[in-house]
């Protein structure tokens, strides 16, 4: 029991950020208003998993705009589900275990990471070390956000043509992959039977 009341707790960190800070002036302070062209250019995550196995989810943002960006924010969906007992000790069972949170982006927001501001023509990439914990098909949802008080938005560039939002779909096994650290990028991968033989 306390090792599922430890993957309770580690839940709570996939669904909220980690921290809200103690003091000081708050994230949106000052937010300007106004409308900020921002686009997805890529995303990272192996669309078949084991239970156990750890993966590294990155999405990639960049600003087209000819301005700074406030603060440049990725809030996602999916990472833990509601189970349909309400009687549970703890409704929300995690499908993923955040490991590693992209770091400095913390927010109070549930589910919101954000790095501050992103200047004309810069890229940042947002980093997830997450565990598979439970099988099945799983959806994350994800939408880049310009702040973090709804005054600075994000909009498409050139017309509609930037993409602002999107989706994966992850298949997890009951079995374990066979997975090994890449030792250039620090990732955990997946080891090709087919090359071991």
């Amino acid at each position: 029991m306390k090792g599922l009341a430890r993957a309770a707790a580690l839940t709570s960190l996939v669904a909220l950020a980690s921290g809200c800070g103690g003091g000081g002036e708050p994230q949106d302070a000052n937010e300007p208003s106004g409308e900020f062209p921002l686009e997805i250019i890529s995303t990272s995550f192996p669309k078949s998993q084991g239970l156990g196995q750890t993966s590294s989810l990155r999405i990639k943002v960049r600003n087209p705009g000819p301005q700074t960006a406030p603060s440049v924010a990725m809030t996602i969906d999916g990472l833990a589900t509601k189970i349909a007992n309400p009687a549970a000790a703890d409704p929300s069972r995690p499908v993923w275990v955040l490991n590693q949170a992209p770091q400095g982006a913390d927010t109070a927001l549930v589910g919101t990471w954000a790095f501050g501001p992103l200047a004309a023509g810069a890229e940042r990439t947002f980093t997830w070390q997450v565990t598979a914990t439970r099988a099945g098909t799983h959806t994350l949802h994800y939408r880049v956000g310009a702040g973090l008080d709804g005054k600075a938005v994000a909009v498409a560039s050139g017309g509609g043509g930037g993409k602002l939002d999107g989706a994966v779909t992850v298949r997890v096994t009951r079995l374990p992959r066979d997975t090994v650290v890449d030792r250039e990028t620090g990732d955990v991968v997946e080891r090709s039977t087919r090359d071991a033989r």
